[in-house]
Parts: C-alpha cells; structure tokens; sequence
C-alpha cells in the first residue's frame, strides 16, 4: 500500500530495484507504471531465476548491484532529467547496504525516496541474532548524509517491514 502511495504521489520515471529474486515485486511496480501510464523498471540480481515475468516496463540486469559495471549499467539506464525512486532489497548485511546507499543515493531526485527494505532485521523487532544489517546501515548513511531523511508517514498503519527505512531525499 505504501509503495503504491509512493508512486502515485512522486511519479517516478524510473524505480531502480536492488533484489529481483523472482520478480514479484518489479512486476508489481511495472503494473502500478500502468495504472499510472508512466514509469519503467530496472531491477537488478547475482542470480537469473527462471520464470520471471516479462512485462514492457521491466529491464532485468544480472550481477552484483555494487559492481561498477551493473552501476553503469543502471545509471546509463537513467536519462538525465528522468525522476529516479531506488528500492534496496538484496543482500541484507550492514556493508552490503552501506555500499549500495553510497552508490545509489545520488540517483535518487529531490522529493522521491530511497527505500531500504527489511530495516526490521537485527532484533528491529525481529531476528535479533541476524548481526548489523539494513537498519544500522541506514542510521550510518543518515549521521553523514543531510539530502535524505526519514519520512515517518509512511509508517502510519503501525505495520511495516522498513521501520525507519522509507528515506525521502530533501535536496
């Protein structure tokens, strides 16, 4: 629901997406493009599951999402101009992320979010044993980087899977 209201209020032209797995959520994306008539997906994976959904709005990039060539594959993607949203849901480890926020943050447009899923890993509420995660990578990013901060109204239904995650960039 909140991606949804995300979309809809800020009308991106491009949402990148760290973390394919088998395509359920860029399909989700490109189909919400749709019902916006507007938007198109690049969604990036180490691994190439078969059976993804092939869908006009969605490129699919196979590698590492911190490799400098799926980076410059994805911001060739982006023409200049163009409104970028960018989602992190792939590995979970607090490196991994802070790489990703440090490589991706600046594509993302004053006034669209960068998201980083899974922030409740590490005992935030659940998982306390998972070690440093999404959640201790975004509170890094936060304490050095004054373009984004958290939007806690994207919390309101009190249920989320990003709590201090939905990071909207402010200039």
């Amino acid at each position: 629901w909140t991606f949804q209201e995300i979309l809809f209020d800020t009308k991106p032209d491009v949402l990148v997406e760290a973390g394919t797995f088998l395509g359920g959520s860029a399909y989700y994306y490109a189909s919400m493009f749709d019902l916006l008539r507007h938007g198109r997906v690049v969604t990036i994976d180490i691994e190439d599951f078969k059976g993804k959904p092939v869908h006009e709005r969605i490129t699919y990039l196979l590698g590492s999402s911190t490799s400098d060539e799926i980076v410059s594959k994805v911001r060739s993607a982006i023409v200049p101009g163009e409104k970028v949203m960018v989602v992190l849901d792939s590995n979970h480890s607090r490196d991994h992320v802070r790489n990703e926020l440090r490589l991706y943050s600046d594509m993302v447009s004053p006034g669209c979010y960068l998201v980083v899923e899974d922030t409740h890993f590490n005992g935030h509420p659940i998982l306390p044993k998972f070690g440093p995660g999404p959640w201790e990578a975004v509170e890094e990013f936060l304490a050095t980087n004054k373009n984004f901060e958290r939007d806690r109204s994207r919390e309101r239904f009190l249920l989320t899977f990003n709590p201090g995650g939905w990071l909207k960039r402010i200039k």
